[in-house]
């Protein structure tokens, strides 16, 4: 095998088993809530953990920004300046934090009065969200660590910190549930505690890491943390790339939100079975995804690199490999999914009348792996050659894209206009960004 595709296994592996535990955590606490003896308690948490999910998805420029800038650094041999962004990623994580602990209840009550739950489920969701709240610190800070371990080329240690949390979040919560007699405050405390211990795994593990002779910190470490001044920490050019690039991928990232928000919205327009169905079919979606990431996580690490060496080869390079091993997982999923998609289905629920309904749009899941496959990739590669402002761009194109394709063929094509856009919007994320590598940024690098 050669070296390239070593290195881009390397880091996409273990990525991609972090990819695979993150929803975990919310799949434990439904398991446990599903057998406190109510469905309001389910309620709850699938109210809460959303919310949560959408505030911290907005943020993940936080793991985005800093992976592309380190791995820069790194490639450079600036080793002060990886120290750099990752304190610069810190300070902004618990900034964050701390103004979403300040507006806790503004956030809240905007939430609930959106999604108008029944008045025993919102009396629940507040108490799930009281004490979930306080994990925002260690949430926000651990997604720095994340995209800064990915930076410096290390993805073992981001995968072996979702391990521990999710095993944390099992035990915890089984303790204070079923050992204690909780009921969704126990939930919640277990979710609490696997944040912030996976933070402070996550910090521990940075110390240990930055001390590897391996990576050039051992012989000069303590004269770099004695050099580290504010001065130089909140270097006015600095802070303003971090702050361009983390501003253009977060409105990259509202435009995200706001398209799958409204993809589900409009599912549920259709009635329950049509909303059942297109929740059954994104399963599938993101599955390829949890793959894909992982090899976009390489293509962050790898290019970043390769772009802060100045090794234009090796670069593109990595690209082409990339997409190789894209359209590989794409040819397998695709097949997967001819064969066994209807039945996987069936495993997912056994109520009939989602199953027959499912039959006449789960083909649109066979064309999901060729149609993402570039915008996954492209995306890993933006990132690390900090290309934001393209990323901004071709998102706006493609969600721009989804709004005009849903209005145009809602009405003729019911769900499967739904569906078109949606596709649609991947594919055009993709297309946009290859067009804008070859005119914007394949020159420069």
């Amino acid at each position: 095998m050669k070296p390239i595709n070593r290195e881009i296994l390397h880091i996409a592996l273990p990525s991609i088993v972090s990819n695979i535990t993150v929803p975990l955590l919310g799949l434990v606490d439904v398991a446990i809530t599903g057998h406190l003896g109510s469905a309001a308690y389910v309620g709850a948490i699938a109210i809460g953990g959303m919310l949560f999910n959408v505030v911290y998805w907005i943020f993940a420029f936080l793991r985005m920004g800093t992976s592309g800038l380190t791995s820069q650094a790194l490639g450079a041999g600036k080793h002060e300046d990886t120290l750099m962004w990752l304190l610069r990623s810190q300070v902004l994580g618990l900034s964050i934090a701390l103004l979403l602990l300040l507006l806790q209840v503004p956030i809240r009550e905007l939430a609930l009065l959106v999604m108008q739950p029944t008045e025993e489920i919102r009396t629940l969701t507040i108490t799930y969200y009281n004490i979930c709240i306080w994990g925002a610190p260690a949430t926000l800070g651990l997604f720095g660590l994340n995209g800064w371990f990915i930076g410096m080329q290390n993805s073992k240690i981001p995968m072996a910190i979702a391990i521990t949390q999710n095993v944390v979040n099992i035990l915890a919560s089984l303790c204070f549930v079923f050992g204690l007699g909780m009921k969704v405050e126990g939930v919640a405390c277990g979710t609490l505690i696997a944040q912030w211990s996976g933070f402070l795994m996550g910090i521990f593990l940075c110390w240990h890491f930055i001390g590897k002779p391996r990576i050039g910190f051992e012989k000069n470490f303590a004269n770099i943390g004695r050099s580290i001044s504010r001065k130089k920490l909140f270097y006015r050019q600095s802070m303003s790339r971090f702050f361009e690039v983390n501003r253009d991928i977060f409105f990259r990232t509202i435009c995200m939100v706001c398209v799958m928000l409204f993809f589900t919205s409009a599912g549920s327009w259709q009635g329950e079975v049509i909303l059942a169905v297109n929740t059954l079919l994104m399963q599938l979606y993101l599955l390829v995804s949890y793959i894909m990431d992982g090899f976009a996580n390489a293509g962050e690490a790898m290019s970043g690199k390769y772009y802060g060496a100045g090794d234009r080869g090796a670069l593109q390079q990595t690209v082409r490999h990339l997409f190789g091993w894209g359209f590989l997982m794409a040819t397998a999923f695709t097949l997967i999914y001819v064969v066994g998609g209807k039945p996987f289905l069936g495993l997912l629920t056994d109520e009939p009348s989602v199953l027959k309904a499912s039959a006449d749009y789960v083909w649109w899941a066979y064309l999901i792996p060729f149609v993402s496959t570039g915008a996954f990739m492209w995306d890993g590669i933006f990132i690390g050659l900090t290309a934001s402002r393209q990323m901004l761009q071709s998102m706006f194109v493609a969600a721009v894209t989804f709004f005009v394709l849903y209005y145009l063929l809602r009405t003729p094509l019911g769900n499967h206009g739904l569906w078109t856009a949606f596709l649609g919007y991947m594919f055009v994320r993709g297309l946009v960004q290859t067009i804008l590598y070859r005119r914007e940024i394949k020159t420069d690098c």
